[in-house]
């Protein structure tokens, strides 16, 4: 089972809610349903897919009243089939409808994300490249969906601009080459923290490997946009020795052939900035 703390769902969750609800509150809810009616209603999967967000439902329902009863059938990561009921919630009505956008739109979200990783992952499965995520994600929903990847069977690429060190071809135009660029990333570099280069193309990438017998090579090299016979090429001349991570041209339909030229990471965007939502509803008992 797969959880985020509720402290990095629950601030996401709040700005979802205070957007929907805007300056009135819901004018719906207050206009129709008696203040001090209850409902009940079950969270139901419409298509199959992978779960993931159910978190995000149970904090929404509970910011809008924290005595609702809330009974969590399933977890992240779990499969969905179509009439899978993911939760269960009895709760004052005007909070639960006013609740019901925002937390179908979370789990909607995040399960699509999960469930488009998956088919990447099961796409690759046996030819020994995994499927990593980018940072192309929502703007403030980074980690609930690189936690959704995760969901999906899929590993997550660095979070943000501080935990890794990935030089791309801007930064190599500046510094005025790939090795030079690796040289000072190496120089700045704690001890813990990786470094990433992409190159574009084989006389790049024998640069960088030139770097290997100065001691200062990265730790991985992104093949950008590579043709599969270059990917091949790149494979058999770093032989091993560093990590490398193809990107770029990456789809359902080329991804099995990407992994097949023996590389050891494909990262793609798409998995979060392209993944359809789940079709998730909720159903009155």
């Amino acid at each position: 089972m797969r959880r985020l703390p509720d402290i990095l769902i629950a601030p996401v969750v709040r700005l979802a809610l205070a957007e929907d609800l805007g300056r009135a509150g819901d004018v719906t809810a207050m206009a129709c349903i008696p203040e001090d009616a209850r409902m009940t209603a079950a969270f139901v999967a419409r298509k199959s897919g992978v779960l993931a967000g159910v978190d995000a439902v149970r904090l929404a329902v509970l910011a809008l009243d924290p005595q609702a009863r809330i009974d969590v059938r399933l977890n992240d990561g779990d499969a969905l089939t179509p009439g899978a009921v993911l939760a269960v919630v009895e709760a004052n009505a005007r909070a639960f409808l006013s609740a019901e956008r925002t937390a179908l739109n979370l789990v909607g979200r995040l399960s699509g994300v999960a469930t488009l990783t998956q088919a990447y992952v099961q796409a690759v499965e046996g030819a020994g490249a995994r499927i990593a995520d980018t940072r192309k994600t929502t703007p403030g929903l980074r980690a609930l969906e690189k936690h959704a990847v995760a969901c999906g069977g899929g590993m997550n690429h660095r979070f943000g601009l501080d935990d890794a060190i990935l030089i791309k071809d801007n930064h190599v135009a500046v510094c005025g080459g790939a090795a030079e660029a690796v040289r000072r990333a190496r120089a700045f570099a704690p001890h813990l923290m990786k470094v990433e280069v992409e190159v574009d193309g084989l006389d790049q990438l024998d640069d960088v490997l030139a770097l290997i017998d100065e001691g200062a090579a990265p730790d991985v090299i992104m093949l950008d946009n590579f043709s599969l016979a270059d990917l091949r090429t790149a494979v058999d001349r770093v032989a091993g020795r560093i990590v490398l991570e193809a990107s770029g041209g990456v789809d359902l339909t080329t991804v099995r052939a990407i992994a097949e030229t023996g590389v050891d990471v494909i990262s793609v965007g798409a998995l979060t900035h392209s993944a359809p939502v789940l079709d998730i509803g909720l159903d009155a008992l």
